[in-house]
């Protein structure tokens, strides 16, 4: 993307054949419910202290994510997206499992409790227009939360996340 600021991640392979159809937004921050520490950057980039915090049970993981919106709306890109990104874990979707061989992973900086800002939701329609302009086999019906691939595990983004709000922008 040309407008993002790009920082590579490590944590990322070749994609299979397989056809991009997914957008996955998720919700982090490290720590929880701080919004001002590079530490998302230092984890998608195998630089974070694990020893600092006290919660950071992080040691020897390994992911990252496509994009990351901060608060401010600044978009940072990690990984290109025809390359896969380990941003879904354990997931399936419409009966297919390994959701990072055909998604395009979005962290959303926040909580599943806190609300999103404006900007980051300004920035996150200008993302998935691009992306659903570019994929065609991606629209509003394949996108979904990292908890509706990987139920009882995950639950970000969140109830606060305003799908509606999102999905009539688009």
């Amino acid at each position: 993307m040309t407008n993002a600021r790009f920082i590579h991640s490590p944590n990322q392979d070749d994609r299979s054949d397989t056809d991009l159809i997914l957008i996955v937004i998720h919700g982090i921050s490290l720590p929880p419910g701080d919004f001002d520490s590079d530490d998302i950057i230092l984890l998608f980039t195998n630089q974070l202290d694990c020893s600092k915090e006290a919660y950071f049970d992080l040691l020897d993981v390994k992911v990252s994510s496509h994009i990351l919106i901060r608060r401010d709306g600044e978009i940072i890109q990690f990984v290109p997206f025809n390359r896969r990104a380990w941003h879904a874990g354990e997931s399936s979707f419409k009966g297919m499992s390994g959701c990072n061989d055909f998604s395009i992973g979005i962290e959303l900086e926040g909580t599943d409790n806190d609300h999103f800002s404006n900007q980051q939701y300004q920035s996150l329609i200008q993302i998935s227009k691009l992306i659903i302009n570019n994929y065609p086999k991606i629209n509003k019906n394949t996108i979904v939360g990292h908890s509706d691939i990987s139920p009882g595990r995950k639950t970000d983004p969140g109830n606060k996340f305003e799908w509606r709000r999102y999905l009539d922008a688009l």
